[in-house]
């Protein structure tokens, strides 16, 4: 039986998410990245490893909440002070890991999400929303997460930890 077009594009949705067919994963940005840099801002850079991983964290957590909001629970943040921790450092090693489980775990409930979508779904504008769609807002997160994956990824080249 022929792949349907939307299914083909929650297919192909998925992979984007996860990144990694023309750059690098966020998994590989965050991997082996030591401690002891994680809160330190490079000359030039306006943030710490901490704050772009939180940041693509909050930000995605964000998007998911707006995309679930059919009972209208979804409060909007404060742009952009509540898109970013104020604390160039984590508050413990255990909050690095606790940030990148959660962004793994928010991208797979988003998945989630795009799977159940019927293929008029996957297209239809929210109501509670101005134009956004799951299909943009998976395209945003995708675009979001892979900015700030690559600013991750220059950010530990000039820490000198990076290895490609």
């Amino acid at each position: 039986m022929a792949e349907t077009l939307g299914k083909a594009v929650r297919k192909q949705l998925a992979q984007l998410l996860e990144g990694g067919q023309a750059h690098a994963t966020f998994e590989a940005a965050v991997k082996g990245f030591p401690v002891k840099l994680r809160g330190v801002v490079p000359k030039g850079l306006p943030y710490s490893a901490w704050q772009i991983v939180e940041h693509i964290r909050i930000a995605q957590r964000d998007i998911l909440d707006f995309s679930r909001n059919g009972d209208g629970s979804y409060k909007p943040r404060k742009w952009p002070q509540a898109y970013w921790p104020k604390s160039a450092k984590p508050p413990s090693a255990k909050a690095w890991s606790e940030s990148i489980r959660k962004v793994h775990q928010d991208r797979k409930a988003f998945e989630a999400l795009l799977a159940k979508a019927s293929d008029a779904e996957l297209v239809k504008p929210f109501a509670w929303g101005n134009g956004q769609s799951p299909l943009r807002q998976a395209l945003l997160i995708a675009d979001h997460a892979a900015y700030h994956t690559g600013e991750l990824i220059v950010l530990r080249r000039l820490l000198g930890a990076w290895k490609s």
